[in-house]
């Protein structure tokens, strides 16, 4: 079958799959350390971008090359989304089609996952509103402002929504992250 970086792509049965978002200028750690452990969890991480096979930069230079275009995800194919942070949210915040996977994935209560700045995304998807969230301190006042209730902790989990505040976050973050697609697994 089609390679996807590096890896086989499969049937992507529902519960396996997981979306992460990338583009230019995105937080490195925060992308590459949940997909790896995604993986090694035995989920299947889906990068998509703007374009697909575009290999885009982080903050700290490091590439991604995307699988998938925007335009041709179906949330409904996905477990979850992951929102990594950098500088990459604020561009991706903008485009109609980010904001429409967001919300379709958060509707079906499915994992939605942000850290740093990637909560710019779902704020701006209009999905935080009564929410218990964290993130950069830089958003604080963005997310209260959105209607969420703000907590400065490594990973806030309210429902399927989890957040955290930074790289060194990343740790709990996934864990929680793994703790939701396991529960949403179960009948």
């Amino acid at each position: 079958g089609p390679v996807a970086n590096g890896f086989l792509a499969h049937d992507a049965r529902m519960g396996d799959s997981v979306l992460l978002l990338v583009g230019d200028d995105y937080e490195d750690l925060e992308l590459h350390y949940p997909r790896l452990r995604l993986r090694e969890a035995g989920h299947y991480p889906v990068v998509a971008g703007l374009a697909a096979g575009v290999t885009y930069r982080g903050k700290h230079g490091y590439p991604c090359t995307s699988d998938r275009a925007l335009q041709d995800i179906d949330p409904a194919a996905f477990a979850g989304i992951v929102l990594p942070g950098g500088w990459m949210p604020d561009k991706l915040r903008r485009d109609a089609r980010v904001l429409e996977i967001v919300r379709s994935i958060d509707a079906r209560r499915r994992l939605v996952a942000s850290i740093c700045h990637g909560g710019w995304i779902a704020i701006s998807a209009g999905i935080v509103r009564g929410r218990d969230y964290t993130g950069s301190l830089g958003i604080k006042d963005d997310l209260i402002n959105a209607g969420a209730k703000f907590t400065d902790a490594p990973v806030v989990v309210d429902g399927h929504h989890v957040s955290s505040r930074k790289p060194e976050d990343l740790p709990q973050f996934v864990a929680a992250m793994l703790v939701q697609l396991a529960g949403a697994a179960k009948p």
